[in-house]
């Protein structure tokens, strides 16, 4: 008999529907429990997707208490304030910090896996991870995996392939701090630097792109939501089938690549324990020399909290 399987999403904005919404896509889940401060907005955001239910696979969508979410297979937290044009991830700390503090608390002694989505999300994992007392592999933020599936947009545009043919990633901070690992990328099995019309002088040009797409999306329509909902799906699903994929997400380090109590986003194995087996990817010195820096962004941001 398969084993049922439900998900928790708390936060029911634009990213947490977008969430909902590739969720019941998958067919990943049996049970979707819809969360928000604002309990109407979750009750009608369930019956809404619920009223869709004849064009995904079979599953029950309905509003639910924190309390009633503790008995879930995973909680994604889609809670809090997004950013504005002008702002960056880390403007927003102080505010979703102490959202996620409550709720980390609540969630105390949980036994599901825990996907954080909102934003500053690197040290936003840090602070539900000190807070709720769990595991650091069980507390997952979708950290670069969103920056990693831009990058590799960017590059497909730019050599006319298609983006799953490219292997690039970027890892440390979600944020402006983030840093693209050049020296390791290929595209159909030959190093990226070696094809032969790539140009090593757009690095910098593709690597803004894709650290600002986020301020550029929200200058436009306000938010980010339908690309996060998708890779937060794949992610649970990655976990809840234990497929044992790599990619690149953040969760509090304890010593790879010599970074330890500070969360950012590395190559991970991900599966049915959570994001377990971080990896330790080469990297050339300049890009040690960002990781580095990335690190102390992270670091001085998580010390800045009033908690």
């Amino acid at each position: 008999m398969t084993k049922r399987i439900s998900i928790g999403i708390i936060g029911m904005g634009w990213v947490g529907s977008s969430v909902a919404m590739s969720i019941l896509h998958t067919g990943l889940a049996h049970e979707l429990l819809l969360n928000d401060i604002r309990m109407e907005l979750a009750e009608g955001e369930a019956m809404d997707l619920a009223h869709g239910s004849s064009f995904y696979p079979a599953a029950e969508v309905r509003s639910a208490s924190v309390k009633e979410l503790r008995g879930t297979d995973a909680i994604v937290v889609a809670a809090g304030r997004g950013s504005v044009p002008g702002q960056t991830r880390l403007d927003l700390l102080q505010e979703n910090a102490r959202i996620v503090e409550g709720l980390a608390t609540k969630l105390h002694n949980y036994k599901g896996l825990v996907i954080m989505v909102t934003n500053p999300v690197d040290v936003l994992t840090y602070v539900f991870t000190k807070v709720s007392g769990l595991p650091p592999e069980r507390i997952i933020g979708t950290g670069t995996m969103l920056d990693t599936a831009r990058l590799r947009q960017v590059l497909g545009r730019e050599l006319d392939v298609d983006a799953r043919s490219v292997h690039a990633q970027v890892i440390g901070e979600h944020g402006d701090s983030e840093v693209v690992l050049w020296s390791g990328a290929w595209v159909g099995g030959i190093p990226l630097r070696q094809w032969p019309s790539w140009d090593q002088e757009r690095e910098r040009a593709i690597a803004d792109e894709v650290r600002n797409a986020a301020y550029e999306i929200i200058r436009r329509k306000g938010a980010t939501n339908h690309a996060i909902g998708l890779v937060t799906s794949s992610l649970l699903r990655c976990l809840l089938r234990d497929e044992r994929r790599i990619v690149t997400v953040s969760r509090v380090q304890e010593g790879a690549l010599g970074i330890t109590n500070v969360a950012l986003s590395l190559p991970t194995i991900v599966g049915a324990a959570g994001a377990r087996e971080v990896l330790t990817p080469a990297l050339d010195p300049s890009e040690q020399t960002s990781l580095a820096h990335s690190v102390s962004v992270l670091r001085r941001a998580a010390e800045s909290i009033k908690m």
